[in-house]
C-alpha cells in the first residue's frame, strides 16, 4: 500500500479524494515551508475495506504503518516507543470535504511506560510525560475502547479536590501519575496488553479512526451537509508536537478574518499549557489576551504571518489549529473556514476589494445563499442581559430552553423553536443543532468544533456562560439569582454573547451596501444566482 509522507525533505502533493482535505493541506503548508510536524497518510480507498474486516486490508494497514513509522523515525531522529528519545504521535482523520469534530481522532500514541521514562530522560520534564501519558490512556479508552468520557472525568474530579487544585492544570506530576495509574486500571482488562505496545497502540488507534466514519454522528452530519457521497476518511499519523509543556507552550485555533460577521481580523483562540484538543473539544475556556502577551508575546505577530501567508495560497478565510511548544510555533492543520451567510457575503466582497479573487469566483461562492432573505437582526429593547459569555456565532436566536438533543427534538416536534443548552460543546449534540434556533454552553470557546458547526448552519451561538449552572439530568440551569426550567422562553445575542430570559422582541435590516455590490456583479457578469440558503453555505476549497 503507498503512503504519502509529508515533511521538510519529502512531500507529496496528492488530491483530497486520495488522502482527505487534511492532509492535501497540510502537504501544501510544508511545500511552502511553514512549520509543519512530519507525517504520513493511510489513503481514502483503505477506510471501507477497514470497516469491512476485509483480512487483505488489515495487512496493508499494518505495512503502512510501519513504513510510515521508518520515516517518521528518519524526520525526527527519534524512535518510536524507545526509553530514551521517544516518538508520540497523533492519529488524526480526513475526509475529502472538512467534517469538524465528527470523526475521531488519538493523540499521544506511543506513549507505553517505556516511553514515559523516555520523555522524562529527554527533557527532564517528569510532569509532561506523566501528562502525556495520562492523556493518552484517556484517548484510548474513549475512542478505541469505546468507555464513556465520564469515567475518566469522574477519577480526574476527584483527584482535583483532593489536591485542592483549581483543575487539572493544577496538578504536579506525582498526582499525574496517580491519575495514570487510576486510568490504566480502569481499562487494562479491555485493552489486552496494548497500553504496553507502541505499534499495537497505532494499529488499534488507526482503525478506530477509520471505523469512526459509520459513527452515528458521522452520518447525521454527513445527511445534513449532503456529503453522502463521500468515500470515507484517509488517516493521517504526525508527530506530536508538545503544548502541555507549561506556560511557553499552548494549543489553540485561528480564524484569518472573523467567520461570524466577516470582519478582516484575526480571531485567536488559545490555551496555555494544553493540547488540541482541550481547545476544539469546547471544554476548556481560552486564556486571555493578556496572558497569551504576557508568556508568549512573540506568537500572535507571528501567527498573524502565517494566517495571511495561508489566506493569500488559498485565495479564502482560513481556519487553523496550531500548537506552541516552548515558544515555537507549529501549525497542524488548515481549511477553508466556516462561516455565517452574513460573513459569507462581506468576506467575498472584501477579497474581491483586495485583489485576491475574481468577481465571478466571488459570486460563484455565495450563490446558495439567499440574498434577498439576508439580514441583520437585532434585539429592539433588549434591557439588562441575565448573564454574558463570549459571542461564537452571530444572530438573535429566541426559543424553548432545552438541555439535551432528546430534548430539543421532542419541543422542536411539537412546533416549538428550541435554544439548546449544554455543559459544553459536544459534536455528538448534531441532531440537536440541527433542530435548535441557537446554542448556549456553559464552558467552551469560539472556535471549538461544536461552535464551528454552529456558525456552518448559520445558528446563534455562545460559549462560556460560566455564570450558568446547567444539569441537564434535572432539565434546568441556575444563574445568579434566578432559575431556567426546560421548556421557558429565553433569547440569546450571538454577537455580544448575551442571555435574555423571555421573549424578546427583533429588529431587522438589511445590508444595503453590500447587496447593491453584490447586485452590480450580478449585472456586470450576466450572474443572478437564487437558492435557498443552505447549512453548507460556503463550499471547501482545495
Amino acid at each position: 500500500m503507498h503512503i504519502v509522507r509529508i515533511g521538510a525533505e519529502a512531500t507529496e502533493l496528492r488530491p483530497a479524494e486520495e488522502i482527505g482535505a487534511k492532509a492535501a493541506n497540510l502537504a501544501r503548508m510544508a511545500a511552502l515551508g511553514l512549520p509543519v510536524p512530519p507525517a504520513f497518510v493511510l489513503p481514502v480507498k483503505l477506510c471501507a475495506a477497514i470497516i469491512a474486516g476485509h483480512a487483505h486490508a488489515a495487512q496493508h494497514l499494518r505495512d503502512g504503518l510501519r513504513e510510515g513509522i521508518a520515516f517518521l523515525e528518519s524526520a525526527s531522529g527519534k524512535r518510536f516507543g524507545d526509553r530514551r528519545q521517544p516518538l508520540l504521535v497523533s492519529v488524526r482523520s480526513g475526509a475529502a470535504r472538512s467534517m469538524p469534530g465528527m470523526l475521531e481522532t488519538v493523540l499521544n500514541v506511543g506513549c507505553t511506560p517505556d516511553a514515559v521514562h523516555g520523555l522524562i530522560r529527554a527533557t527532564g520534564r517528569s510532569r509532561l510525560a506523566w501528562d502525556c501519558r495520562r492523556r493518552f490512556l484517556e484517548s484510548f479508552g474513549e475512542t478505541v475502547l469505546e468507555l464513556a468520557p465520564a469515567s475518566f472525568a469522574a477519577r480526574i474530579s476527584e483527584l482535583v479536590g483532593a489536591e485542592c487544585a483549581g483543575n487539572d492544570r493544577e496538578l504536579d506530576s506525582e498526582a499525574l501519575e496517580r491519575l495514570a495509574g487510576d486510568e490504566q486500571a480502569l481499562i487494562e482488562d479491555r485493552a489486552d496488553g496494548r497500553l504496553e505496545d507502541a505499534f499495537a497502540q497505532l494499529e488499534a488507534a488507526a482503525e478506530a479512526v477509520y471505523r469512526s466514519w459509520t459513527s452515528e454522528r458521522a452520518q447525521t452530519y454527513r445527511a445534513l451537509q449532503d456529503l453522502e457521497a463521500l468515500e470515507g476518511t484517509a488517516v493521517t499519523v504526525q508527530t506530536m508536537v508538545f503544548g502541555n509543556g507549561g506556560l511557553a507552550s499552548g494549543a489553540g485555533v485561528a480564524f484569518s478574518r472573523d467567520p461570524s460577521t466577516g470582519a478582516p481580523r484575526p480571531m485567536i483562540d488559545l490555551v496555555l499549557d494544553a493540547q488540541g484538543e482541550d481547545v476544539v473539544s469546547g471544554r476548556r475556556t481560552p486564556d486571555s489576551a493578556e496572558a497569551i502577551a504576557r508568556e508568549l508575546p512573540r506568537i500572535e505577530a507571528e501567527l498573524g504571518e502565517v494566517l495571511k501567508r495561508l489566506e493569500r495560497e488559498f485565495t479564502d478565510v482560513q481556519d487553523v489549529e496550531f500548537t506552541v511548544e516552548d515558544g515555537k510555533l507549529w501549525v497542524l492543520q488548515t481549511r477553508t473556514a466556516k462561516r455565517t451567510p452574513r460573513a459569507a457575503a462581506r468576506i467575498a466582497i472584501d477579497l474581491v476589494h483586495e485583489g485576491v479573487i475574481p468577481k465571478d469566483e466571488a459570486l460563484a461562492r455565495i450563490a446558495e445563499i439567499d440574498l434577498d432573505s439576508l439580514t441583520e437582526t437585532r434585539l429592539a429593547s433588549p434591557g439588562r442581559p441575565a448573564t454574558t459569555g463570549i459571542g461564537a456565532s452571530g444572530g438573535i436566536g429566541i426559543g424553548r430552553a432545552a438541555f439535551s438533543s432528546e430534548s430539543a427534538q421532542r419541543l422542536s416536534a411539537a412546533g416549538e423553536p428550541v435554544i439548546l443548552l449544554r455543559p459544553d460543546t459536544s459534536t455528538a449534540d448534531i441532531a440537536g443543532f440541527a433542530l435548535a434556533a441557537g446554542i448556549v454552553t456553559s464552558i467552551g470557546a469560539r472556535t471549538s468544533h461544536a461552535a464551528l458547526v454552529a456558525r456552518q448552519m448559520g445558528k446563534p451561538c455562545v460559549v462560556g456562560c460560566h455564570a450558568l449552572k446547567i444539569d441537564p439530568v434535572a432539565g434546568r440551569a441556575e444563574l445568579a439569582d434566578a432559575v431556567l426550567s426546560e421548556g421557558e422562553w429565553i433569547t440569546i445575542e450571538g454577537d455580544a454573547g448575551e442571555l435574555y430570559l423571555g421573549r424578546g422582541e427583533t429588529i431587522r435590516t438589511r445590508p444595503e451596501a453590500e447587496l447593491a455590490e453584490i447586485a452590480a456583479w450580478q449585472s456586470q457578469t450576466g450572474r443572478h444566482d437564487r437558492c435557498a440558503a443552505t447549512a453548507q453555505c460556503v463550499p471547501d476549497h482545495i
